[in-house]
């Protein structure tokens, strides 16, 4: 995992919160101080969760389920898909699905959608519709790529959700909330942290604290994959291991019944 540095956090502008008057009273823990009008985060206590957060993430990760980046603002979304698509985890950077975890049959009825025009394309199926509906055909598998094209491989819901912006992410949260999926997320001073379960006291609207917070939670997720296997690995050889021979078995009996 990457270690959390204050001092790069401090380059990254994590720091920076929202103007004082649109302040979140429940984020006092987490400012430092006043200047010039603007809240300052405490990167001493941001380095702490950040550790905390990525320590839990990295347990999530280890134990087989996926981890559920959502990210919408224009800031975050191609950190986001860069980040989470490098290790594997699903994202969603588009208007979030209303129901994406409430009613996610129904979004997983989507996805095979989408599967099932690949699947024409492929068996030449597709070839055979006139233009018209060759041409609907592929609106709608655009579409449905834009808006589910990062979460085709999730084929249950996430262990967890990681969100940038709580307050604009609102939907996403409480359908997490209602399924107790356990959310991970970047809080700013003018939003409500018991709205997560872990939280990162950092400034969610610049790109290069996003890019930073973003590049040691997904170093931890890519920590626990890398256990995961490791531990397949071990299972495999185990299990492909010759087992001792019967005879070695029979032996120690009968040497200890010619010492007596």
């Amino acid at each position: 995992m990457e270690k959390v540095e204050v001092k790069e956090l401090l380059e990254a502008g994590v720091h920076f919160g929202h103007l004082t008057r649109k302040w979140d009273p429940n984020m006092a823990p987490y400012i430092y101080m006043e200047r010039n009008g603007i809240h300052i985060i405490n990167l001493y206590k941001t380095a702490a969760k950040i550790t905390e957060t990525a320590e839990a993430m990295k347990k999530i990760a280890a134990s087989g389920k996926k981890i559920l980046f959502v990210a919408t603002k224009k800031q975050a979304k191609d950190i986001v898909a860069d980040k989470a698509g490098a290790v594997n985890q699903p994202y969603i950077t588009e208007r979030w699905p209303g129901g994406m975890l409430t009613n996610f049959v129904t979004i997983r009825k989507a996805v095979k959608k989408m599967a099932a025009i690949d699947r024409m394309k492929k068996d030449g199926t597709f070839n055979s519709l006139s233009k018209k509906e060759r041409l609907q055909v592929d609106r709608q598998r655009a579409k449905l790529e834009k808006n589910l094209g990062s979460i085709s491989d999730m084929t249950r819901l996430p262990g967890a959700l990681f969100v940038v912006d709580i307050k604009r992410e609102h939907i996403a949260i409480k359908e997490a909330q209602k399924l107790n999926i356990p959310i991970f997320a970047m809080v700013d001073t003018n939003s409500d942290p018991r709205q997560v379960d872990y939280l990162i006291p950092a400034n969610d609207d610049a790109s290069k604290s996003i890019d930073k917070v973003l590049s040691i939670v997904t170093s931890a997720v890519a920590d626990g994959l890398n256990e995961r296997k490791a531990e397949r690995t071990e299972k495999e050889d185990k299990a492909a291991a010759p087992a001792p021979k019967a005879e070695a078995k029979k032996a120690a009996p009968v040497a200890a019944q010619e010492e007596e």
